[in-house]
């Protein structure tokens, strides 16, 4: 079973990509006949910056992804694993791969500008702000979300996790260098860096930095602080090409596993229940609650963010955004399904075994590790589980940086209408110090109250809304100023995503959020539940007036 699983995911997303995808590009697009991108008109060295497909590659999916293509999938085994197969490869080819490109080039064809720009000029003023607001409440449950992982993360064991990344950091910052003010070039530079990984592995692996997860959150709020300030090419575009050999690696190596271990799908059941206990314990009915585990994998509006907010400010040449935005999320698709396979097929803990925690990343890394360990026997499974938690570490460490420069961007635009009204207080929210520091004291704040089965639903629904939102922009764009009869195969799938994840977000509302109140002792729920409640509530109010505007800026195009 694995073998075939994994063979057709192969089929279906390489399919994809080589006949819809080229499809897109070349008859809705027209790629070839863009105009140079913004990263060469406007470039500036901090931001706008050109750069190989390839290194940006790297740097796209390794915060696209972070820990969301491992955690959600391996929490949704609840519902056994079919379900949560389907929902990711369908998600993926006919909402996630879309939505990820056309997001990607309206931003280029918008000078690099934020889905938010975007969704103001097409749909109005007030969608614009609300969509400001969309995107800050998300950047800040993202921070909370991947926060509280990656603390986990780096308490446990003797802290090799740490070590490791802090080492992966040092070394990206060297080839940041090499790359660009040395005359060594890419492959050179590339082989150094190489050098330099396997190093910081060995070193990492070896010699631990133990500390608690208190201690962790205040390194963490400092780090995404300062990492989200720096240029892009000083370390965060570096350290996420260095990243992007670790998913090769761990797609190469899991791959391959899955498909020579000829594996029967032992450890977990094909479908257990329609309301599995999952989401805070509760009886969860797949529909309309599977967008709140599964986020990234499937489809995820945190995507459009870091396609508007920092490819698009790097997209070399707009030919470049298929291999970019559409094949970076197949390739996440494949993770994805890798992940089923092996706590399916190599799983040891029971389904019961906190499905909904912080326990999702030990289920998978110790079934991956028993996975490629029986196809090859000299990885042994405690060293590809060490790898596999520094892989998924790794990338979640990456999205905490990537979100909150992006979220830094969203605080300068928002106080725009301060600028005039107020110059002293726009000043200090344009600020990109105080800026970034905002949006990490409010997540890790929230990652710190440890209520993760609250966190990670929440940030999950927030980030398929904005999804199905940025899908609704992207059919009004297609109808507008690309391809009229282009318009339906974005447009109903948008539909069906923004009905699915309103009803999901309703439900989490009325049934989780009061959970949080039964103990009024206990503070830290209380606080979480009270702050993740008003947020979604929100959001659900902003939602209302997305859609109203988006129904009568459709009605209009119509009309004409």
């Amino acid at each position: 079973m694995s073998t075939i699983i994994s063979l057709a995911a192969l089929v279906i997303f390489f399919g994809f990509y080589f006949t819809f995808g080229k499809k897109l590009q070349d008859n809705l697009l027209k790629s070839h006949e863009a105009p140079d991108a913004p990263s060469k008109r406007l470039s500036d060295g901090v931001d706008y910056v050109p750069t190989s497909k390839f290194v940006l590659f790297g740097h796209h999916f390794a915060s696209i992804a972070g820990a969301g293509p491992i955690v959600g999938p391996a929490m949704a085994v609840a519902w056994g694993w079919l379900p949560g197969l389907l929902w990711i490869w369908f998600g993926n080819i006919f909402i996630g791969a879309i939505h990820d490109y056309l997001s990607l080039t309206a931003s280029v064809r918008y000078d690099g500008r934020s889905v938010q720009f975007v969704a103001q000029d097409l749909i109005g003023k007030k969608a614009g702000k609300a969509f400001g607001w969309f995107i800050l409440f998300l950047c800040i449950l993202v921070v909370a979300a991947f926060g509280a992982i990656v603390s986990g993360q780096f308490a446990s064991g003797n802290g090799e996790v740490a070590s490791t990344f802090f080492l992966f950091c040092a070394a990206a910052i060297i080839l940041g260098f090499l790359m660009y003010k040395t005359k060594l070039g890419m492959l050179v530079s590339t082989l150094i860096g190489l050098v330099m990984l396997v190093a910081a592995f060995w070193i990492g692996s070896n010699f631990g930095i133990k500390a608690s997860s208190n201690t962790w959150y205040l390194v963490l709020l400092l780090y995404v602080v300062v990492a989200s300030a720096l240029p892009v090419n000083f370390l965060l575009q570096p350290r996420d090409y260095l990243n992007s050999f670790l998913l090769y690696f761990g797609l190469l190596a899991g791959g391959l596993a899955a498909i020579i271990a000829f594996k029967g799908f032992d450890s977990v059941p094909v479908y257990t229940s329609f309301s599995a206990k999952l989401i805070g314990g509760q009886p969860s009915p797949f529909w309309p609650t599977v967008p709140l585990v599964i986020a990234c994998g499937a489809l995820s509006g945190f995507h459009s963010l870091v396609a508007s907010g920092t490819s698009s400010k790097q997209l070399r040449d707009e030919k470049d955004a298929l291999f970019v935005g559409y094949g970076a999320m197949l390739t996440e698709g494949f993770l994805a399904t890798i992940v089923v396979v092996s706590i399916a097929g190599f799983g040891t803990l029971a389904l019961g075994d906190k499905v909904m925690s912080t326990g999702a990343l030990p289920r998978f890394t110790q079934s991956f590790g028993a996975m490629v360990n029986s196809a090859f026997p000299f990885m042994t499974t405690k060293f590809m589980a060490l790898f596999a938690s520094i892989w998924v570490s790794s990338f979640a460490l990456t999205t905490l940086d990537t979100t909150n420069r992006l979220g830094r961007y969203i605080v300068g635009e928002l106080a725009l209408p301060l600028k005039e009204k107020a110059p002293g207080a726009y000043a200090m929210f344009a600020n990109k110090w105080i800026a970034s520091f905002i949006i990490a004291i409010c997540g890790i704040g929230l990652a710190w109250t440890g209520n993760y089965t609250v966190l990670w639903p929440a940030f999950s629904g927030a980030n398929q809304l904005i999804a199905s939102i940025v899908m609704l922009t992207a059919a009004l764009w297609v109808k507008k100023k690309l391809n009229d009869k282009y318009t339906n195969i974005v447009l109903y799938p948008a539909v069906i995503l923004w009905i699915t994840v309103t009803a999901g977000l309703i439900w989490y509302e009325f049934v989780i959020i009061p959970l949080h109140f039964k103990d009024m002792a206990n503070i830290k729920n209380v606080v979480t539940g009270s702050v993740v409640g008003a947020i979604t509530l929100f959001m659900l109010v902003m939602n209302v007036v997305m859609i109203m505007q988006f129904s009568k800026n459709l009605k209009n195009v119509k009309a004409d």
